[in-house]
């Protein structure tokens, strides 16, 4: 048996006369869906697998079937005599086009043996003059097929080979999705050796050194990895040493390299190709020439080897010297490889003589994460899911790495300025404060810490951009926007919308076996930042100042005085702090709601009701068949009772200075720090040491913890939460102990509100429990409301992360707009 190597993505050409055998052949090593035949598609446009008329129409389906498949990334194998140059010369372009290897495997067996079995086919009409003329072309063929670009070219010449060949699929190299890291991705070095200790040193390797001191390997006792991003040598004080140091971490599996352009470069010049030794060259030359031959041999063969890109942890990233747009990501061609050593350039010059580049990860949306470098930039910033390494430590910046998975940036300052840059080191693009209608505006992805990328649509942006250019605080004061919270799944129990039980089932089938249970303020959610002197904002979930100027300064200050009394500002060692809340009564801010929704809508089913009940009982009385519209009435006028009492109970004056209460359940940040990775357990003791500091001002959140798994547990709970309702509170909401959970499919639900019975008439109307009613409301539809939820959640911790990490005030903004973006959705507002 014959093993013969084919890449895992390519274009494959059969060869060979009609009679050859290449569509057995095809069946019997390729998958039928891999297959396309020139037959097949003749007799789909004409109804005749031989009407050579009908050959120019087939192959357009053929080719068109063939790059569908190719640009999804699969295998595609052409059944078709391909014997003539101009009959594959459009194939060839094909491949090119979809960046693809072209292989050719050639059918060479005698004319004899195909005329004959051409002679057993009824459909095969034509004489063996046809096959001999075929089997003639095919041979001039075989001395072409390198130059026309086939990268491998396998030649049967017998019934033999045929018979003993089988293939194996081969990656191609720059294929290393099953390599998950982690990884340690290290921009630019550019002979800078002593900061690449340092960094490596900085990253947690041991750096290993040979008999002479000279660093030879690194290693990391977490098993992670370096990946360098090419551009070692050149310009800086030692590329020999960088080169010593990659060269060793490759050998011993320590660390991966693609090729920058300065090494492509160098293997040009090793090769006495014809190559000025600009740009620190000559300088890398000199210093090759002084290790000796042997080493220079082993530089060369080295760099030479340094594939353009890699592709990683199941295709989650993507590493290459100068970046790489999505299509190309996986891909083996000329073009890719051009772009990834040298970006997505013009052809044109600037005035300083360097090219000019196209900013490629302005448009990039690919679901990879790509790190890459090549052109210097002042500080890391992410694009769209990119991240550009190169820092300029050779020029005097810094050199720089990304941990991955964690995302987490580490640099090391240079100790010099080793090369006065060409073009003059690029000052910082914007003024972090300013603000920008292209940072908002338009489909928008987000790269977020907790939940990777969320996408936006343009056209929520709209609503978003009114709101915050008309109503609410100055961005500066909006560093966070809290999450929307979804439902618990609808219950089946009679006479119920809601129950514990499906947040304990939802909590624990997502591996979350600790929650606790808060009960929900009948409130207005609001965002409380303050500082040590008593200045700081308030405001609502969508961003809106919540008191008038006056107020909030009183609100304000008496809060700084209590998180002073209780100690918070010195435990966290913080000037400021940021709140989630709930501000009671109701009426503060839904005053106009309850007086002319709620409030009419019970003065008038209250009054009435009774009436006709009166009615329809003396209608009664007379004998008329009145019973059931009786016994509705009466039951709707009831409802109508426990509908005001509901809304009734929430609108009650505060008794207190201020008029007001606040239940905080969270603290979001402080200078520095967000404190999301905190149990709810330690928030809530914060929130209680605010209610000892001031009981006057702050209000308890009481709280039960349940084990999903323990059903005593969770009868406890429900129990709870019963004993909540059914005095009249609003409900509760279910979340997880630890705070931010995650579960098999990844970030979990921050929280299920479960509302009580009672209160739910308030949302859903005053009869919503009759059993019609009930029946389709128990239909509804919770997935998009749970999606925006998470999404929102995510953008809001890392809103939370920009700010305290001092991240500019347009990137922290992004977040901010986002989640309210994310509120123009439809979505039931009853949910």
């Amino acid at each position: 048996m014959t093993e013969l190597a084919i890449p895992r993505l390519s274009l494959i050409l059969l060869i060979g006369t009609s009679g050859s055998g290449k569509s057995t052949f095809a069946a019997e090593h390729f998958a039928t869906t891999e297959v396309i035949s020139s037959d097949d598609c003749r007799a789909m446009v004409s109804d005749d697998a031989n009407d050579q008329g009908a050959t120019g129409d087939a192959f357009d389906v053929l080719e068109y079937i063939a790059g569908k498949r190719l640009s999804r990334g699969l295998l595609t194998v052409i059944d078709a005599t391909n014997v003539q140059a101009s009959s594959r010369k459009s194939l060839l372009a094909l491949a090119k086009e979809h960046d693809v290897l072209p292989v050719a495997i050639v059918l060479d067996l005698p004319v004899s043996l195909a005329v004959e079995r051409n002679a057993s086919r009824p459909d095969r009409t034509f004489g063996s003059h046809v096959v001999k003329r075929q089997h003639d072309q095919l041979r001039r063929s075989l001395r072409s097929l390198k130059r026309e670009g086939f990268r491998t070219v396998h030649v049967l010449d017998s019934v033999e080979a045929v018979a003993q060949v089988s293939f194996t699929r081969t990656r191609l190299f720059n294929d290393r999705s099953d390599d998950h890291g982690p990884f340690d991705v290290i921009g630019d070095v550019h002979g800078c050796l002593g900061e690449l200790r340092e960094l490596l040193m900085r990253l947690g390797y041991i750096v290993i050194e040979d008999a002479d001191g000279q660093p030879v390997d690194a290693s990391h006792t977490d098993r992670r990895r370096v990946v360098f991003v090419g551009d070692l040598v050149d310009r800086g004080p030692d590329s020999v040493g960088v080169l010593r140091l990659a060269m060793g971490m490759v050998a011993s599996g320590n660390a991966l390299c693609v090729s920058g352009n300065h090494e492509a470069k160098l293997v040009r010049a090793l090769g006495r190709k014809d190559v000025i030794p600009s740009h620190g060259l000559q300088r890398t030359l000199d210093e090759l020439s002084a290790a000796g031959p042997e080493f220079t041999a082993a530089v060369r063969e080295f760099c030479d080897g340094l594939v353009a890109h890699y592709v990683l942890d199941g295709g989650r990233l993507v590493v290459a010297h100068a970046g790489l747009k999505e299509k190309y990501h996986g891909r083996a061609s000329g073009r890719v490889r051009a772009f990834a050593l040298y970006g997505d350039t013009s052809g044109e010059t600037d005035e300083f003589g360097l090219p000019i580049r196209y900013p490629w990860a302005d448009d990039y949306r690919g679901a990879a994460t790509v790190l890459y470098g090549h052109t210097p930039v002042p500080i890391t910033e992410w694009v769209n899911n990119t991240l550009c390494l190169d820092t300029g430590c050779v020029f005097g910046g810094s050199l720089t790495a990304l941990r991955y998975p964690e995302r987490e940036v580490v640099s090391v300052p240079a100790a010099a300025t080793y090369y006065e840059p060409v073009r003059p080191p690029a000052p910082p693009e914007r003024d972090p404060q300013v603000l920008a209608l292209t940072d908002v505006l338009g489909p928008r992805v987000i790269d977020t810490a907790y939940m990777g990328r969320v996408s936006l649509r343009a056209e929520n942006a709209a609503g978003a951009l009114e709101v915050m250019s008309r109503f609410a605080v100055a961005p500066s004061e909006l560093v966070y926007l809290p999450p929307t919270m979804s439902p618990v799944d609808s219950s089946s129990r009679d006479g119920l919308l809601e129950h514990p039980d499906e947040a304990f089932d939802f909590f624990a089938k997502n591996a979350v076996s600790q929650v606790i249970c808060e009960e929900k303020h009948m409130g207005s959610r609001a965002v409380v930042r303050v500082s040590v002197d008593g200045t700081g904002v308030i405001h609502t979930r969508t961003g809106r100042a919540f008191f008038d100027a006056d107020t909030q300064a009183a609100v304000l200050a008496a809060v700084a005085r209590a998180v002073e009394m209780a100690g918070v500002f010195a435990e966290l060692g913080a000037t400021w702090v940021l709140f989630d809340t709930e501000i009671l009564p109701w009426t503060v801010k839904a005053e106009a709601l309850v007086r002319d929704q709620y409030a009419r809508v019970g003065a008038a089913a209250t009054t009435a009701l009774p009436a006709a009940v009166s009615v329809l009982e003396t209608a009664a009385d007379r004998g008329l068949a009145v019973g059931d519209l009786l016994t509705r009435t009466r039951s709707r006028a009831a409802d109508a009772d426990r509908f005001v009492d509901a809304y009734r109970r929430h609108v009650a004056p505060i008794d207190s200075p201020l008029g007001i209460a606040i239940a905080p359940f969270q603290v979001l940040a402080s200078n520095g720090a967000t404190y999301e990775t905190r149990d709810h357990g330690w928030h809530l003791a914060i929130a209680d040491r605010l209610v000892d500091a001031a009981p006057e001002l702050f209000r308890t959140t009481r709280r039960c913890e349940v084990d999903t798994g323990d059903a005593s547990s969770r009868t406890q709970g429900i129990a709870w939460w019963e004993e909540l309702t059914g005095a009249g509170g609003e409900g509760m909401v279910v979340k997880p102990l630890a705070n931010v959970g995650r579960g098999p499919k990844g970030l979990v639900q921050p929280g299920l509100k479960v509302r009580g019975r009672e209160y739910l008439r308030i949302i859903y109307g005053a009869d919503y429990t009759t059993p019609s009613t009930l029946e389709g409301l128990r239909r509804r539809n919770l997935g998009q409301k749970r999606s925006m939820a998470l999404r929102e959640y995510a953008l809001g911790l890392e809103a939370l992360r920009r700010a305290t990490e001092d991240e500019p005030l347009w990137r922290i903004h992004q977040c901010v707009f986002g989640l309210l973006a994310m509120e123009s959705e439809p979505v039931d507002p009853r949910l």
